[in-house]
């Protein structure tokens, strides 16, 4: 089976996971990357069960809107009741990496108002340790350099992230913040390197997921689709 038809398939068994909730969910937090534009496309058919959808990144704002669905401003919502989104990477504690589409940062701030999360994503993204994906750190423009110097420290490999359209130019997040990737590290203390990380001044965000780690997790492979709750 394709990754691309493992991906249709997990995000056709997360909208059935939704359905059958029971109370039903209202408000639902969605996320950001292919397989969440799978999973919205999937969701589309019963978009007016849901009074709302608060979106973590423009793109998936736009697919959301283009679907018939009400995207919700953050501020005006209390809670959400779920939080759907892939991830780069995932442990067997349900600690992920996250942030290969840019959105790190909205992401992990709409993961923060949800009661539940359910990650979904392809059996190619379990790992046993998290770091052989490049872990994202968004930060402010003006401190990458500096910044690139402390991370520089870890051991790991530093890279200013480029445009996808025009490799001459810096990738801009949707908070006109810049991306550094780390390749090479082996994160055996994610929620202590989360911390750590988040303490170096110009550093908005960083892609390890374990204060917001996933509650369940629905994932795909050439045998079907697997539900794991942590």
């Amino acid at each position: 089976m394709h990754q691309d038809e493992q991906k249709a398939l997990v995000a056709k068994e997360a909208v059935n996971a939704l359905l059958k909730q029971d109370p039903p969910f209202e408000i639902l937090g969605i996320g950001t990357g292919s397989t969440v534009n799978l999973f919205i496309d999937a969701l589309a058919p019963y978009a007016t069960k849901f009074k709302g959808v608060v979106s973590s990144s423009q793109a998936s704002t736009e697919r959301l809107l283009q679907k018939g669905f009400t995207v919700l401003d953050a501020n005006d919502v209390m809670s959400l009741d779920v939080y759907i989104d892939g991830a780069d990477e995932i442990n067997p504690q349900g600690i992920m990496l996250k942030g290969g589409g840019g959105a790190l940062t909205r992401e992990k701030i709409v993961a923060s108002m949800a009661k539940y999360f359910i990650c979904i994503c392809d059996s190619s993204k379990q790992v046993v340790v998290l770091g052989k994906f490049p872990l994202p750190i968004e930060v402010i423009p003006l401190a990458s350099q500096k910044v690139t110097q402390y991370l520089e420290k870890l051991g790991g490999v530093v890279s200013l992230r480029k445009s996808k359209v025009d490799s001459t130019k810096v990738f801009v997040t949707d908070n006109s913040g810049w991306i550094l990737d780390i390749s090479g590290l082996h994160i055996t203390h994610p929620q202590a390197l989360e911390v750590e990380l988040n303490q170096i001044p110009g550093v908005i965000c960083n892609g390890i997921f374990a204060q917001n780690k996933a509650q369940q997790l629905i994932v795909s492979s050439h045998s079907g689709v697997e539900t794991i709750r942590f």
